[in-house]
């Protein structure tokens, strides 16, 4: 069920983040239907069985929050973007990855 607060965090975002914001809350749906969206340290974010993946727009970059394992699993593929020990930054002047965050988000939520 789409949580209110994420669809207004969403909204009051400025173009291109708001776009792609959208895209990413689609693309978890889509790939984890039952998981369970929150608001979590001021932004949005997806929980399921003890698992979570945070998301966020910012003024030159998306971040995606998927705890510092599932950044090492990945390490390989990241190279080329900003990480950080649970951060990742897609720089917005890049085209964004959807089907690397579809991975990580499979990974993280243990979806075959």
């Amino acid at each position: 069920m789409m949580n209110k607060n994420v669809g207004e965090y969403i909204e009051k975002q400025k173009s291109p983040q708001k776009e792609i914001l959208q895209k990413i809350r689609k693309l978890i749906y889509k790939v984890v239907p039952s998981a369970i969206e929150v608001m979590s340290y001021g932004v949005p974010a997806f929980k399921l069985n003890g698992s979570v993946i945070m998301y966020a727009g910012f003024a030159n970059h998306i971040g995606i929050y998927p705890e510092p394992d599932t950044i090492k699993v990945f390490a390989k593929e990241l190279t080329g973007y900003e990480t950080a020990k649970g951060t990742i930054k897609f720089n917005l002047a890049k085209p964004i990855p959807y089907s690397l965050i579809e991975k990580i988000v499979k990974y993280r939520f243990g979806v075959k």
